[in-house]
């Protein structure tokens, strides 16, 4: 009996546990995202996009992005225009307007202001 009662016990700790992790935080500003969230899902950007000085790779260096006037584009950068960027790709670039959510695409925006 004690067993079954510890088993218990466990299952409704982690049940407890999980819906706590799938709760959803309260909203912030409209656009707001995680800045550490977002350094964890540049890491597949980083395979063709350097963040320190003006190493080129494959795509141009995104250090100090949100400091610039305008992307190579010719863009004035803004949270739309790069977001406009990762959604359409271009120049080898692939698209990511149907392989990340809005919510992603925040984060790496937060995450491209810190750089």
């Amino acid at each position: 009996m004690k067993k079954i009662l510890s088993v218990m016990g466990v299952a409704a700790l982690a049940l407890s546990l999980s819906a706590q992790e799938n709760e959803k935080k309260p909203a912030g500003k409209a656009g707001e995202g995680d800045v550490a969230k977002g350094k964890e899902m540049f890491e597949q950007c980083s395979a063709c996009h350097a963040i320190e000085g003006d190493e080129k790779k494959m795509g141009p260096s995104l250090a100090g992005l949100f400091k610039r006037e305008k992307l190579k584009n010719g863009s004035k950068v803004t949270d739309a225009s790069v977001k406009k960027v990762i959604n359409e790709g271009g120049n080898g670039m692939p698209a990511y307007a149907d392989m990340l959510s809005d919510e992603e695409k925040a984060h790496v925006l937060a995450y491209l202001k810190t750089l």
